[in-house]
């Protein structure tokens, strides 16, 4: 049983999009510097004083924490003790079809609120340092540093590697017991590496949700940021970074007066709460504009919005009709039976290695084209930030499609959450629950290719303002130059389309 594609009329609104855009894109001379319009929520009229009195107070905060807490350790029991039967259970339900789909939604409204109420490090938090709120002294952690071969982000990009082999290669999200058993190491791992080293090194370093939630944050059109930048420069105690009696310091090791992205925030307030000058504050700014100016280009951060671009196609691509068959007959050719582990781990590499390599080729012709301005490394580094708007809008897309059709019937797994006493859906149940849709199927189809389009928009945009740092006189360069890059963004773009309009397995 499969969810229908997008209709015809949606793609033939995609490509147009994208054959005006890769025309004016081509044609257009480069822009100059964006001067971007912010909008402080804490002087608004009236919502104003109440956003200062929520975010300079922890009690919100630890609401949500705790509401979070219940809510993770329900999949836990639910796991561990309910039915195996994925749709009955509530574990695989609400962590696959409501969490993780409505996460990447929820990124791009609220940034990388989702780390603040992160139930792996409250647990985490209150196991180590024994504290429901309020800092920790002592805080009951070795405070070593993270070792420099581990003092970047390659562990994260390894273990979100991991994570999508169990999840599709293993098959845990149609295993409420696997679901339960990997919610619980995720937490061990984050209460370990808190033991161990100083501040919260799983969060920067290790986490793949955290990382792949700060850089899709990169897009949002909220930040924390200063309401005065003079402010942070004359203050000399710091206390956003080294906290104070009773917040803790910067989890991620950030300094507010020197901050221009979003990817390490974890949106925990302790700046808002530590500021002696109240300084710190939630603002409205320009989507992308900090993909397009503020974000540094450093090489594994290149790797993993690369790898991000990579993983989430070759989730739309194993739930195409045809993946089956693919691995039936490959593990045929390479003599692999059972669960056809090998022939899944060579087809996830195979799309990894394919979509770098397809964005390497690309950027050596704009090297070559360019003359050699910026070393090859750098321009790759730099030119990878092209991809994270594409990846974040497919994602969006891939995951409304699943939060629409596969989120009916949560209301009877709350009241049932173990599933006790309930048979597996029949054909016509799963019929029936898939087609009901929370909104009408022409909305969801208008939305997914609209999100197509906005990514593609802000992949050129993107594009043009990072490539005007190709030559000194950026001005004057002409936008064909960057012809090998749009081809790569219709390439990625239209290959995104196609995955739309197939039809799409259900999980469950």
């Amino acid at each position: 049983m499969t969810h229908p594609g997008l209709p015809l009329w949606g793609g033939v609104v995609v490509v147009t999009a994208m054959i005006i855009g890769s025309l004016w894109a081509l044609r257009a001379p480069l822009p100059g510097r964006v001067r971007a319009r912010y909008l402080e929520l804490a002087g608004l009229p009236v919502i104003g004083p109440w956003i200062r009195r929520l975010t300079a107070s922890p009690w919100p905060l630890l609401i949500f924490k705790l509401l979070f807490v219940a809510l993770f350790l329900l999949v836990i029991v639910a796991g561990l003790f309910g039915t195996p039967v994925p749709e009955r259970n509530l574990a695989t339900a609400l962590t696959w079809n409501l969490w993780w789909t409505g996460l990447i939604v929820a990124v791009f409204f609220l940034g990388s609120a989702w780390c603040a109420v992160c139930p792996w490090d409250a647990l985490a938090s209150w196991m180590v340092r024994r504290r429901l709120w309020r800092r920790a002294e002592p805080a009951n952690s070795l405070h070593l540093r993270v070792p420099r071969a581990l003092r970047n982000i390659w562990p994260a990009l390894a273990l979100f590697v991991g994570l999508t082999w169990l999840e599709l290669g293993v098959g845990i999200t149609t295993s409420p017991y696997g679901t339960a058993s990997l919610a619980l190491l995720m937490v061990v791992l984050t209460t370990v590496s808190l033991a161990l080293f100083e501040r919260k090194a799983f969060c920067r370093h290790f986490c793949p949700v955290g990382r792949t939630v700060g850089f899709y944050a990169q897009l949002a059109p909220v930040e924390l940021r200063p309401i005065d930048t003079d402010t942070c420069t004359r203050c000399t105690s710091l206390e956003c970074y080294h906290g104070d009696r009773d917040v803790e310091p910067c989890p991620t090791h950030l300094v507010m007066g020197s901050l221009t992205q979003n990817t390490y925030c974890t949106s925990c307030g302790n700046c808002v709460q530590s500021c002696p000058h109240g300084n710190v504050s939630w603002r409205l700014r320009p989507p992308s504009v900090e993909a397009v100016q503020g974000a540094r280009p450093h090489w594994d951060e290149a790797w993993f919005i690369l790898g991000l671009l990579a993983l989430t196609a070759f989730h739309g691509i194993t739930m195409m009709p045809f993946w089956s068959d693919w691995m039936t007959r490959f593990a045929r050719v390479i003599g692999d039976s059972g669960q056809l582990l090998w022939s899944f781990s060579i087809g996830l590499a195979l799309s990894l290695g394919a979509s770098i390599l397809f964005y390497a080729l690309c950027v050596a012709l704009t090297h070559r084209i360019t003359s050699g301005a910026l070393s090859y490394k750098r321009l790759f580094a730099g030119l990878a930030f092209v991809a994270l708007p594409l990846a974040f809008a497919y994602h969006l897309a891939h995951n409304l499609n699943h939060l629409v059709r596969e989120s009916n019937g949560m209301g009877a797994l709350f009241a049932n959450p173990l599933g006790l006493g309930t048979q597996p859906l029949s054909d016509a149940e799963r019929h029936l629950r898939h087609m009901d849709l929370i909104i009408p199927q022409d909305l969801l189809f208008a939305i997914q290719a609209a999100l197509l389009v906005f990514g593609f928009w802000l992949a050129v945009i993107v594009l043009r303002h990072r490539g005007r740092d190709l030559y000194h006189k950026a001005q004057a360069l002409a936008g064909w130059r960057l012809a090998p890059m749009m081809v790569f963004v219709v390439g990625i773009t239209g290959f995104h389309l196609w995955l739309l309009m197939q039809p799409m397995v259900m999980r469950m």
